[in-house]
């Protein structure tokens, strides 16, 4: 059996003296692709800072494939929303997506640009590679920095509502590329689009201080209103298994 790419055991986080996550126990196998979902404040974006190791857990442990979020970096691949990032930085395309290359010596790998022409080939932005990063539209830097996120081939990729305001043809192609990594890599995905990914998920992950796991079928149509509540008849574990 392979080692679970996420394992969360008793996981409590407070910001000062106010609980964020209480309580959380999560498996993901590898592969697995997951949704997120869950209200504004309920702690999504502070579990996925969690679990890339820029915050420690008050109590509970972490294990990415084995090994604490720290020592297992270079395995994962992050994609923020193109609107929390400083567009006015001065930088080409191509230049921001070796920036994917998560190295302390500075050096890149032989292979690296040839990687990120790969990348901006596939995700239709090889005519602005030489173009500012500060220049493009929003569905072109959200691309960019999917780009990013996969130039050196993570294990584990985690999205932060990648497809909020951006084009319908930036959204499908995004889209796209994600179902074709379907048991390939493992997916966390942030979204409150459920009914663009509802098909494709593993599984759907309630983040409301604490986690509540659902298979597809069982997230109710509130969901998409942003009205969380417990499923009528819930999963008989909290943990997300691969299919």
């Amino acid at each position: 059996m392979k080692t679970p790419a996420i394992q969360i055991s008793s996981l409590f986080f407070s910001y000062e003296a106010r609980p964020i996550l209480q309580d959380i126990h999560i498996a993901i196998e590898q592969g697995a692709f997951i949704g997120i979902i869950g209200p504004n404040g309920g702690g999504k974006t502070t579990l996925l800072k969690l679990i890339m190791g820029l915050l420690q857990p008050d109590s509970g442990s972490i294990q990415l494939f084995g090994n604490p979020p720290i020592q297992a970096r270079a395995r994962i691949g992050y994609v923020p929303q193109a609107i929390h990032v400083d567009r006015d930085f001065p930088i080409t395309v191509f230049d921001l997506v070796l920036l994917g290359y998560q190295t302390n010596t500075f050096k890149l790998p032989p292979h690296a640009k040839d990687a990120a022409l790969y990348w901006l080939e596939e995700l239709g932005l090889i005519a602005y590679k030489s173009k500012a990063f500060a220049s493009l539209s929003g569905g072109l830097a959200q691309r960019a920095l999917l780009a990013r996120a996969l130039v050196a081939d993570p294990s584990l990729l985690i999205l932060d509502e990648p497809t909020a305001n951006i084009d319908p043809h930036s959204r499908m192609q995004i889209l796209s590329k994600l179902e074709s990594f379907q048991a390939k890599k493992t997916l966390l995905l942030v979204t409150h689009d459920l009914k663009t990914i509802i098909e494709q998920v593993t599984r759907i992950l309630c983040i409301q201080t604490q986690a509540t796991s659902y298979l597809p079928n069982e997230v109710c149509e509130h969901f998409a209103l942003g009205l969380y509540h417990t499923p009528l008849i819930p999963s008989p574990t909290p943990k997300v298994p691969c299919p």
